[in-house]
C-alpha cells in the first residue's frame, strides 16, 4: 500500500466542496498553461465564488483557450458546423466567457502571464492583471502569489503492475509548483492539489510520469475526460514560406532544434522536410530564390543545405506536430541520452547506438565504470541496454542462469564471458524530444495516442526549468545539458525589430500586452550561453495597420523583449541577418539589407542622421528589390508544381470551407476599406440575379440555399458576389 493516498471523487461539486473545507474560502488556484486545464475543477470553483461574495478567488494561469466566437451572422453560417465538428465535447472555461462579456464578478481576478497573441488587447481585467514573467520564473511567481490549490488534467496507465499519472500535456511549471507547495504543506499550510482524469490524454513519459500519490486529490468519472481543445492550423503564406527556406539553411546537421507554433513554425518544418526528402529541389529553390548568393558565408558558418545524416534532437518548450512530420521524415533522428558518460562518448563518436565489445572497453578506459563492477555500475550498464535486461547482480558476480561470472574485469577471462554473455544489442532510452508542454490539432493528440509505447518514450517530457534553461537544477547538471544540445538552433517569431538590433515580440509601446514574454528570453539568453549555440528571429517584414503597410523592422520602439545586447540572427522573408559581435554600423546594415524596400531609404536617412553609419553609405543593389511582388513571383511557378502549399501538414477545413473562407475574408476587407467600398459591394451583390451552378454547394454549406427572408436573400447575394469575384470559385 503506498503512503498518502488522495481523496478520489467522481463529482466536481464535491471535490470543491472538500477543497474549500480544508483550505479555506481565500483561494488562489493555480493551472497550467494551455491544454491541461482541468476544466471541470476551474468551473466549478468559479461558479461557487460567483455565488459567494464572501469568497475570493484568483485564478493564476496562462493561454486560457476559447472557441471561435463568430461576429457577425455570416461569420456564425461559416464557423456553427466547424465549431461542432472541431470543439464539439470540449468543456468551456466559463471564467474566459465572463472575462469577454466585462462580467468578472468583483470577488475574482484573473492573472495571467501568457495570453492568445492580440486576443485581448481591449479586455481590461486581462491587461491589467498580467504578470510579465520569464518562463522559467512562472512557477516562483506562481508561488509568490500565494498558490494554494492547483488543478490538471492527467490521463493514467498502468507499468509493471502500478498505477502512475502522466502530467502529458503540462509537466512544464506544474512539477515544479507541487514541489514548492508540498513544502509549503510541511510547514503548515493548507492546500490542494488535483488531478482531474482525461483519458483523452496522450500517455506521455519522461518526467511526465508521477504517482497518484503526488495529488491530494483525484476526480474521476468518465465524464471528466472531456474532448481536448483543438487549435487548428494555419495557412502558410508565401512570405512565411520565404522566411521558413532562410530559417532550413541555418539549422546544422547533428545539432538541436527548438521551435515553436504557427504558420512560420510551419514553414520552417516544411523547408527542413524539402532539404532532406527532396534536396535536389530544396538546392534549386535557394538558387532560384537568391538565397545562396546573398547569405552563402552565414549558412556555411551557421547551418549547412545538405540533407541531414546524423540528424536533430528536439529541446522546446513547446511540442508542436511539425516535430512528429519532422521523425517521420528523418530530420528528428540524432538520440540523446541523460547520463553524461555515454552522452560525451556519443558526442565523440568513440561509442555508437549499436552495443559492441569495444562500447564497454572505452567505458573502461573513460572510467565511466569500474574495472571491478559495483551494483551501481551494473545497474548504469543494464538501464542503458549496455547490458542485458535479464541477468542480474549478487554478490559480486554477475548472474545468468546458471553461469556465474566474476565482475572483475581486470581479469581478461571475465570480461571475455561477460561480453559474450551480457552485452546487449544496443543503447536504450534514447531520446529524440525534451519537451515542456503540447498543444496542437486534434489529428496531433491522435498521432500521439496512436505511437507505441516506445515511440512516446522518445519523448521526455519535462520541466521547463529543464528544456528552457542550462544551469543548474534537479533535471540535470550543466555538463549534460551542454553535450546534448550542441549546435542549438533557437527558433522563434518575433513582432518588430529596432534597426540597432532589439527586438519586440510581446507587446506594445502602448503597454498593451499582445500575449507574453513566454520563454522566448531564456532561448535567446540560452543560445548565447551555449558555446556553439545560436538564436534565430523570425520577423515578417511588414504589417498593415489602419488600411496603410507599415514596416516591422523600425529605427526604435517604445516596448522590448530582447535588449540589443542580446541580439544575434533575425530573418525575414527577405533575407538573413547575422548581428552577434557587429558593431552598430553592421547591424544597421545587415537590417537594412532584408526590410521591404519600400522604407530602406527612410530608415538609412534616420540612420545618417543619428550618425550611426557613414553619410556615404548605400544598401548594396542586390537587396534593393525587397517587394512582396518579387517573392511570390519567386515562388510560383514551384507552387505550380505542388510544392509549397497553402497547408503542409493537413487542415481541419474541408474543401468547401477552404473556398468560403477565402470568398468570406475578402468580403470582410472589402466592408471594411470604407463607406464607398461597403456601398459599392452591396450594389453589386444586389445586382445578382441569378445563382451560378457552381456556387450552389456553398450557398448549400451556408444553409442559404433556400432563403426565407430578406436578411437570408441579401446574405445570399452578397456570398455570390464574393465567390464570384475574388477567384474563390472557377
Amino acid at each position: 500500500m503506498r503512503e498518502n493516498q488522495p481523496a478520489i471523487y467522481q463529482s466536481a461539486e464535491k471535490c470543491v466542496d472538500d477543497v474549500i473545507k480544508r483550505v479555506g474560502k481565500n483561494i488562489v488556484l493555480g493551472m497550467p498553461l494551455g491544454l491541461g486545464k482541468a476544466n471541470h475543477v476551474a468551473n466549478a470553483l468559479y461558479r461557487r465564488a460567483a455565488k459567494d461574495p464572501n469568497m475570493n478567488l484568483t485564478i493564476i494561469t496562462a493561454l486560457s483557450l476559447e472557441r471561435p466566437s463568430p461576429s457577425s451572422e455570416l461569420e456564425r453560417r461559416f464557423l456553427a458546423p466547424f465549431i461542432e465538428r472541431i470543439f464539439g465535447g470540449y468543456v468551456d472555461l466559463e471564467y474566459v466567457k465572463a472575462l469577454r462579456k466585462g462580467a468578472i464578478p468583483s470577488n475574482i481576478e484573473v492573472k495571467e502571464f501568457y495570453t492568445k497573441a492580440g486576443a485581448f488587447l481591449k479586455t481590461r481585467h486581462v491587461q491589467q492583471n498580467y504578470i510579465s514573467s520569464n518562463y522559467t520564473h512562472a512557477y516562483r511567481d506562481i508561488l509568490i502569489n500565494e498558490v494554494n490549490v492547483v488543478a490538471q488534467i492527467v490521463c493514467k496507465d498502468t507499468i509493471d503492475g502500478q498505477t502512475y499519472f502522466s502530467t502529458s500535456c503540462n509537466p512544464e511549471v506544474t512539477l515544479d509548483v507541487v514541489d514548492g507547495m508540498r513544502a509549503l504543506e510541511k510547514a503548515g499550510k493548507k492546500i490542494a492539489i488535483i488531478a482531474q482524469i482525461n483519458q483523452n490524454l496522450p500517455f506521455m513519459y519522461g518526467d511526465a510520469v508521477v504517482e497518484p500519490e503526488l495529488f491530494t486529490d483525484i476526480l474521476d468519472h468518465p465524464d471528466c475526460s472531456f474532448r481536448l481543445f483543438s487549435a487548428p492550423k494555419m495557412s502558410v503564406s508565401a512570405t512565411d514560406y520565404a522566411i521558413g527556406l532562410h530559417a532550413s539553411t541555418l539549422i546544422k546537421d547533428g545539432g538541436t532544434l527548438q521551435i515553436g507554433i504557427g504558420s512560420l513554425g510551419d514553414a520552417l518544418c516544411y523547408g527542413l522536410q524539402l532539404r532532406q526528402q527532396q534536396n535536389d529541389q530544396y538546392q534549386v529553390v535557394l538558387k532560384k530564390s537568391k538565397i545562396m548568393d546573398k547569405f552563402s558565408e552565414t549558412i556555411s558558418t551557421v547551418g549547412g543545405v545538405e540533407a541531414f545524416k546524423q540528424g536533430l534532437v528536439g529541446s522546446t518548450e513547446m511540442l508542436v506536430d511539425g516535430y512528429l512530420h519532422l521523425m517521420k521524415c528523418g530530420v528528428v533522428k540524432r538520440k540523446t541520452y541523460n547520463n553524461v558518460h555515454i552522452q560525451r562518448l556519443l558526442n565523440e563518436g568513440k561509442i555508437k547506438e549499436k552495443i559492441t565489445p569495444k562500447t564497454l572497453t572505452v567505458l573502461l578506459e573513460e572510467k565511466a565504470i569500474r574495472p571491478k563492477l559495483t551494483r551501481k555500475n551494473f545497474q548504469f550498464l543494464q538501464e542503458f541496454g549496455i547490458f542485458k535486461s535479464a541477468i542480474g547482480f549478487e554478490k559480486g558476480h554477475i548472474i545468468d542462469g546458471e553461469t556465474h561470472i566474476p565482475a572483475d574485469l581486470n581479469d581478461q577471462d571475465n570480461l571475455d564471458k561477460v561480453v559474450k554473455n551480457c552485452l546487449g544489442t544496443k543503447l536504450k532510452k534514447g531520446i529524440l524530444i525534451h519537451g515542456g508542454f503540447f498543444l496542437g490539432p486534434n489529428s496531433f493528440y491522435d498521432e500521439l495516442n496512436n505511437m507505441t509505447e516506445e515511440e512516446r518514450r522518445q519523448i521526455n517530457m519535462t520541466s521547463v526549468l529543464n528544456v528552457n534553461q542550462l544551469y543548474g537544477n534537479q533535471y540535470g547538471d550543466e555538463e549534460l545539458k551542454l553535450l546534448q544540445r550542441r549546435h542549438g538552433r533557437f527558433v522563434n517569431a518575433c513582432l518588430m525589430a529596432t534597426l540597432t538590433g532589439a527586438v519586440c515580440s510581446d507587446g506594445l509601446e502602448s503597454g498593451q500586452m499582445v500575449s507574453g514574454v513566454g520563454g522566448q528570453y531564456n532561448f535567446v539568453s540560452q543560445a548565447h550561453a551555449l558555446p556553439d549555440g545560436r538564436s534565430i528571429l523570425m520577423l515578417k517584414s511588414t504589417r498593415v495597420k489602419d488600411k496603410a503597410v507599415h514596416s516591422n523592422i523600425v529605427w526604435k520602439y517604445g516596448h522590448i523583449t530582447i535588449p540589443k545586447h542580446l541580439r544575434d540572427i533575425v530573418i525575414t522573408e527577405y533575407g538573413i541577418a547575422d548581428l552577434r559581435a557587429k558593431s552598430d554600423k553592421d547591424v544597421i546594415a545587415a537590417l537594412l539589407n532584408i526590410t521591404d524596400s519600400r522604407f530602406q531609404d527612410e530608415l538609412l536617412r534616420t540612420a545618417k542622421r543619428a550618425q550611426k553609419i557613414p553619410d556615404d553609405y548605400q544598401i548594396p543593389a542586390p537587396f534593393k528589390n525587397n517587394f512582396p511582388e518579387w517573392i511570390k513571383k519567386t515562388l510560383a511557378p514551384f507552387e505550380r508544381e505542388g510544392f509549397f502549399p497553402p497547408f503542409p501538414f493537413g487542415t481541419d477545413f474541408t474543401k468547401e470551407e477552404l473556398v468560403l473562407g477565402k470568398a468570406l475574408r475578402w468580403l470582410k476587407e472589402r466592408m471594411a476599406e470604407g463607406l464607398g467600398s461597403k456601398v459599392s459591394s452591396i450594389g453589386k451583390a444586389i445586382s445578382v440575379r441569378s445563382v451560378p451552378e457552381k456556387v450552389k454547394p456553398y450557398l448549400t454549406r451556408m444553409q442559404l440555399d433556400n432563403p426565407a427572408t430578406s436578411k437570408e436573400r441579401m446574405m445570399q447575394k452578397l456570398v455570390i458576389y464574393a465567390l464570384t469575384t475574388c477567384g474563390a470559385v472557377i
